[in-house]
């Protein structure tokens, strides 16, 4: 059943097209293969898949600096958190994700519409998304944070202070110069971001999320979980 889902997961096929005979012996319908996917989406299965693979096995993660990044993914067919964004001229979803020093995924965010831009509630998604990193015992404190001017706000800065995370931001040139001075940014530390950028490209592999399908949040931020695991994995 776990065989025919990541199928779906790495081709980017219908749950209708999903050759059944090379993962079943007896007579099955893709619509049982569809229920057990819902079905673990919505009991935090995925969830809790990818937090115990992640808490066994930290000791393989390179957490010199961390970073930070958001994607927006075309969604074909509409659904929840999906509006449209004028950058990509589609309707699209964002979600931010938090990876190690090599693009090991550490966390993403719940869906957000893509009319809003990476900033936005940029303070309580990140925290939810700490909180996540922590439960799968992995400290916070201390570590360095790379993320591109589009996270340069003033609430963000401060708690990544408070929570003594050092952030290493690209200053946006929106918001004038009068912040520069009181803040560091370290080029060659900020160099070390160029992973997350391969890390999109590997979700990209992934065609199942290359383009959203999927309807409901609980359903895409599934896919996402999975391929997030087959990535780690793949390191083991």
């Amino acid at each position: 059943m776990v065989m025919a889902i990541f199928y779906r997961l790495k081709t980017g096929c219908q749950w209708r097209q999903l050759p059944m005979k090379q993962f079943f012996r007896d007579k099955y319908s893709w619509r049982s293969v569809y229920y057990h996917f819902q079905k673990w989406s919505k009991n935090g299965s995925w969830e809790r898949v990818w937090h115990n693979i992640l808490k066994r096995h930290k000791h393989l993660l390179d957490l010199s600096s961390i970073q930070l990044d958001g994607t927006h993914t075309p969604a074909k067919r509409g659904g929840e958190s999906v509006a449209y964004q004028g950058r990509k001229k589609s309707k699209t979803t964002n979600t931010l994700i938090l990876t190690d020093s090599q693009g090991i995924p550490l966390a993403c965010s719940d869906p957000i519409a893509g009319n809003h831009n990476d900033a936005f509630n940029l303070v309580k998604t990140f925290q939810k998304m700490i909180r996540k990193v922590q439960s799968a015992t992995i400290p916070v404190k201390g570590l360095f944070l790379n993320a591109d001017s589009g996270f340069d706000t003033s609430d963000f800065r401060s708690y990544c202070y408070v929570n003594e995370i050092f952030d290493n931001i690209d200053h946006n040139k929106r918001n004038g110069n009068s912040c520069e001075s009181n803040t560091i940014f370290d080029e060659l530390l900020y160099k070390t971001r160029f992973v997350i950028e391969r890390t999109n490209a590997w979700l990209d592999s992934f065609k199942a999320v290359l383009v959203r399908f999927e309807t409901n949040n609980l359903h895409w931020k599934g896919l996402l979980l999975l391929a997030f695991s087959a990535i780690l994995l793949r390191k083991l």
